[in-house]
């Protein structure tokens, strides 16, 4: 994954720069030198070595859309789905996220609603991040549903006057998102909130268009945000504003399986565009229950039509850049020696395989955690 110090356009989406009998020497948690075993063993000194016995060794995967934490499920929304209702309609019936709420990695809160749950959720962030190797990019989405208790106007001033100054004095978020969709929070009550968070420093994501065209890609054009996330139901326009604006587009097509949808995002087009396309989980009890990326991966080659080599960029050095961490992403001097090892000696077999694990070896910052 080697190249330009930001995300992969176009054909670069395609270029992996594998290379066969490959090494590398890491030093105190980075990456010193990378290139053929042979050229390494010279240089490697008293270090120790490690043979990989031929298989696949990537960039540890980046999942940069996730709600990581919540507790309980959502088999009830589950079945109601499999019996053939929409998100919508489980939604009125109580199901949805508010289910999830009651019983309660880039990792959004969300399922909390009120100030204090939020907070919570997000210190669990931090302790994830201070206790496990898993590093946790934190996102303050408050506005994830309207409280049963409140009216949506009510529960947008709560979010502007008391729970985004709260986050910001506390530094408990890197970014802030909103779901923009019917039903949920519309462009304008989405751009206050956005715009709010702008201002205390905060940077940009959204879940958008993912029910409905509802112009949620060309706000967070218009608001310069990181990400627009979903974009199912984005069209031509919507494509055009990201790209004029440099927003990256982060697809999420578990989400559209598991909602048993055929309506997946346009990434042949986007990709055509120039956008720098990221693929995420979308992990979450209700619409995504897999933290599998190589998942995602399968799904992105046989329902989007990505190949294999674009679905490995979008979910390593692409999605690193959308979470402003340059310093991963990609096995580069330099870099964080956070690596991948899959029982595999071909990169198109973690998409081809599909619900059978790969996964070898994984090493954060030098150090083998699995």
């Amino acid at each position: 994954m080697a190249g330009p110090k930001r995300p992969r356009l176009g054909k670069e989406l395609s270029e992996l720069a594998i290379i066969r009998d490959g090494g590398m020497l890491i030093r105190h948690g980075k990456i010193d030198i990378v290139g053929p075993s042979d050229e390494i063993e010279k240089k490697a000194g008293d270090a120790e070595i490690i043979d990989l016995g031929g298989r696949l060794v990537l960039p540890g995967f980046v999942d940069a859309h996730t709600h990581l934490v919540f507790a309980g499920n959502r088999l009830d929304d589950f079945e109601r789905r499999a019996r053939g209702e929409s998100y919508e309609q489980i939604a009125k019936v109580g199901g949805g996220i508010w289910s999830t709420v009651e019983t309660t990695v880039e990792a959004k809160s969300g399922y909390g609603l009120t100030l204090d749950d939020e907070l919570k959720i997000l210190r669990v962030m931090q302790r994830l991040n201070q206790e496990t190797p898993l590093e946790v990019v934190p996102t303050f989405l408050g506005a994830h549903a309207v409280p049963r208790d409140s009216s949506a106007g009510e529960y947008v001033d709560l979010v502007i006057n008391e729970m985004l100054p709260r986050v910001a004095k506390e530094r408990v978020a890197e970014f802030c998102d909103v779901f923009c969709e019917l039903g949920y929070f519309d462009v304008e009550q989405s751009r206050k909130i956005l715009s709010a968070a702008k201002k205390l420093g905060l940077k940009l994501r959204g879940h958008v268009d993912q029910l409905t065209n509802s112009g949620g890609a060309k706000l967070m054009a218009e608001l310069g945000a990181a990400t627009a996330d979903h974009l199912e139901k984005t069209d031509e326009q919507g494509i055009a504003a990201l790209k004029t604006a440099n927003v990256q587009p982060v697809l999420l097509p578990g989400s559209v399986y598991a909602l048993g949808s055929t309506s997946y995002p346009r990434a042949r087009q986007m990709i055509e565009a120039g956008l720098a396309v990221v693929l995420a989980t979308d992990f979450n009890p209700g619409s995504s229950p897999t933290p599998s990326i190589p998942m995602i991966l399968s799904l992105a080659c046989t329902q989007m039509k990505m190949s294999p080599a674009e679905a490995i960029t979008a979910s390593t050095i692409n999605a690193a850049y959308s979470l402003n961490r340059g310093d991963i992403g990609s096995l580069e001097a330099g870099k964080a020696a956070n690596v991948a090892v899959f029982d595999c000696g071909d990169y198109r077999e973690l998409a081809y395989w599909f619900g059978l694990p790969q996964t070898h070896t994984i090493y954060v910052r030098g150090k083998r955690v699995r």
